[in-house]
């Protein structure tokens, strides 16, 4: 909402959040690998001495990257709410968290609809941060689906089949929960 504004500077700052999102996959998580390990390093620990390290790791990594992509459909969102809709419902005497629950949140919800769909499938599709960031460490707890895919297929003679096989389960169940998702959130949507 603050990047909406004509406050001097948003524009740098909607440049600044956006960055991180044109930096490769492999990049960032080899960055947030030495970033998160030195910081890790003050307690005698890794990214790969548990998997909770392993996994907050990526969430952080992922939060980082994609941060900037939400940020910019959610921009677009809040500005394409009519003024008159807004001057409307504070002539009625409408209050901040009135307006915003009641006129904003309905009117960008496409806006959410979008962001949550692309969350959720690049969160199932999550691999080359996870590559990077732990290799599945410790002993593959850490190894989101894409890469364990990816493993079976690769890394072990003779499977490449049931790789190919968890591959097609693994396409037809992301499809499915973001079929899903994507109803539940059309059917928020406010028609104009």
């Amino acid at each position: 909402m603050l990047l909406t504004k004509k406050i001097k500077g948003t524009n740098i700052f909607r440049t600044v959040f956006f960055m991180p999102n044109l930096i490769g996959g492999i990049v960032l998580g080899y960055v947030w690998q030495l970033l998160l390990n030195g910081i890790l390093a003050h307690f005698q620990k890794t990214l790969t001495y548990s998997s909770k390290y392993g996994f907050w790791g990526l969430v952080i990594l992922m939060l980082w990257q994609q941060i900037g992509y939400m940020m910019i459909i959610y921009i677009s969102g809040i500005q394409n709410i009519p003024g008159e809709l807004i001057e409307a419902a504070e002539i009625d005497g409408a209050n901040k968290v009135q307006l915003l629950r009641y006129v904003t949140i309905p009117m960008v919800m496409p806006s959410i609809t979008i962001c949550t769909f692309l969350t959720l499938t690049n969160g199932f599709k999550l691999f080359d941060q996870n590559l990077a960031l732990t290799n599945g460490g410790p002993d593959k707890m850490s190894e989101m689906l894409a890469l364990n895919i990816y493993n079976t297929f690769y890394g072990r003679t003779g499977w490449e089949g049931v790789g190919q096989a968890k591959a097609v389960i693994f396409f037809i169940i992301v499809g499915v929960i973001a079929l899903i998702q994507n109803k539940m959130t059309t059917s928020k949507e406010v028609q104009q």
